[in-house]
């Protein structure tokens, strides 16, 4: 079984499919942190378009944050069984996290990164994530819309999955 795919439909255990969305360290600063970078949109209100979003495509939504590397471990170790897919905001931890990387292959729970900027594009230190080996895709570069693109994608495949019982790529 291809990494970061469910091995079969529903993994949660529910009818509806479960996104859990992580945000890492400073995030809980949008609105007022680098507002020329990051925007001026807060993660609160980036949590309540999810939740529309996602109850529109059919899904159950939760967000969190924290500022700490370990709780984004135990949080992605915890996730199976309780959550189809996950929408992850490593903050700085994308760059250096091998913990992070190690819980989402061990896991196998489908995930996409997400950036509100684009890492790329910025400072040579960020322009590589120990992440995204892990994960299925990368959104970045389009603010708070970056994590409703990502829940898109994310269900997008996961749907498709779950029709045809996880057989394509």
């Amino acid at each position: 079984m291809p990494r970061g795919k469910p091995g079969k439909p529903g993994k949660s255990g529910s009818s509806t499919l479960r996104i859990l969305s992580i945000s890492g360290p400073n995030l809980q600063l949008l609105g007022t942190r680098e507002p020329e970078i990051y925007g001026t949109e807060t993660l609160a209100d980036i949590h309540t378009r999810l939740d529309a979003r996602a109850r529109e495509l059919g899904c159950s939504f939760v967000g969190r944050q924290t500022n700490h590397e370990g709780d984004i471990v135990t949080w992605i170790g915890e996730s199976p069984g309780h959550f189809d897919g996950i929408l992850l905001n490593p903050g700085a931890y994308t760059h250096t996290s091998i913990a992070i990387y190690d819980a989402l292959r061990a896991t196998g729970i489908p995930c996409v990164e997400v950036h509100l900027s684009n890492p790329d594009a910025r400072e040579s230190f960020r322009r590589r994530s120990r992440v995204a080996p892990a994960c299925l895709g990368r959104v970045a570069g389009f603010g708070g819309e970056s994590y409703l693109l990502a829940l898109a994608g994310l269900v997008t495949s996961l749907k498709i999955w779950s029709n045809d019982g996880g057989r394509s790529k």
